[in-house]
């Protein structure tokens, strides 16, 4: 009778991955039933269901036309057709740098009337840089528009010409964001909150409209390891850029934020971890790149034009060859290691690797140069794409139960 190693090896490959997650499930049974709680190493590394959304963040905030706006509302009524979870919008100022959204509510608003089913969130609010009050009422607000679909995610901002808007509130921006980020949801939840009023005199105030969600869904934007800990903490949900980070990194992160959570009395398995990738797909995967390199070069220095007027030595002519031997290396990185640009099935094998790291959803920045046509056409596929997944996900959970 053969033993059980070769028994193993004569399955089929598809047999031997089918073992093999039973197997997993197993394990993980078993450890619930000797601690009464989930291993954070099997919470954060679980492979998960994975929700898209469509992400944007346009460099060009000077363009000169008309329908600056187009491909944000085409693709967002796409999104709302074919199942996609949510659209974000960010806060940006004085910039090129996504100067087309100074104010996501206002964008929301818009949006609410040209959707009925997707997500309508900020990404993100910048809070230190306005009164919780009036981020409560407007979301409030766009909140009733869109029969009860916005969510926020909360940031810090970090560019000091943004902050003339509130320079009071730069130097001490994270605390202030993780304090009003209470006050908001006290707000939205119909609390009256006391409030310093003319004459430092206490006003209590409460908001209105009344918001159709009774509990505002929210994020908090991380981009530090301490800031992945401290949205554990108050419950929130994360938004970050894989940006810098292998899918290891990312793994450890999500454990140090589902732990935070446990600790803070939020269920560890709860929490959506949101990843903003650049995207775009194809089915040729030299086609794409050729397609997608200058586009992406261009975004790539409009990013790095920002930070120009905070350094002091400079940071050289765009036109150099050190800038542009930059923007090549940069381009390779995105393309090869960060982005969901190239065929579907380059993007499956990275969203494999995001969800065996811990992530639930993929926001894809879809509005860094291409053309609306483009743009569109790739929409096409990866909606393709999203189902697809879908599919082998319902159909790995009908196996494991057999």
């Amino acid at each position: 009778m053969p033993d059980l190693s070769d028994r193993i090896r004569s399955l089929t490959p598809e047999q031997q991955e089918l073992l093999h997650r039973r197997l997993q499930q197993q394990e993980r049974s078993e450890v619930e039933s000797q601690t009464g709680q989930d291993s954070f190493a099997t919470i954060a590394s679980r492979p998960r269901k994975m929700d898209f959304s469509l992400f944007f963040f346009s460099a060009d905030g000077t363009a000169d036309s008309h329908e600056r706006y187009k491909l944000l509302i085409e693709s967002a009524r796409f999104a709302d057709r074919n199942g996609f979870k949510a659209v974000w919008t960010p806060e940006r100022h004085f910039q090129p740098f996504g100067g087309l959204y100074p104010n996501p509510a206002v964008l929301s608003a818009a949006l609410a009337m040209a959707t009925e089913n997707v997500q309508i969130r900020a990404g993100s609010v910048v809070l230190p840089l306005h009164s919780p009050v009036r981020v409560a009422e407007d979301w409030a607000l766009v909140d009733n528009l869109s029969r009860g679909r916005v969510a926020i995610s909360f940031a810090t901002g970090w560019h000091q010409h943004d902050y003339v808007i509130a320079p009071h509130a730069y130097d001490d921006r994270r605390e202030r964001m993780f304090r009003d980020i209470q006050i908001v949801r006290r707000l939205w939840a119909g609390h009256a909150v006391e409030l310093p009023g003319v004459d430092s005199k206490k006003m209590l105030v409460k908001t209105l409209p009344r918001p159709i969600q009774p509990e505002l869904p929210f994020w908090v934007t991380v981009t530090s390891p301490s800031t992945w800990s401290r949205a554990g903490e108050i419950g929130a949900n994360v938004l970050t850029a894989f940006v810098g980070n292998t899918p290891e990194d990312l793994r450890r992160q999500i454990l140090d934020y589902r732990r935070a959570r446990l600790e803070n009395g939020h269920d560890p398995r709860t929490g959506i971890v949101s990843v903003m990738l650049h995207t775009y797909v194809g089915s040729d995967l030299g086609g794409i790149r050729d397609k997608v390199r200058e586009p992406l070069k261009r975004y790539l220095e409009s990013f790095i034009d920002q930070f120009r007027p905070l350094m002091k030595d400079g940071l050289g002519d765009a036109s150099s060859h050190e800038m542009q031997s930059l923007l090549d290396f940069a381009f390779e990185r995105y393309f090869d290691d960060s982005s969901l640009l190239g065929t579907p099935e380059k993007c499956m094998a990275m969203l494999s690797r995001l969800s065996n790291a811990g992530v639930n959803e993929a926001a894809c920045l879809i509005d860094f140069g291409l053309s609306l046509d483009d743009t569109m056409a790739s929409l096409e596929l990866l909606a393709a794409l999203r189902q697809t997944l879908h599919r082998e996900i319902v159909s790995g959970k009908e196996e494991l139960t057999r």
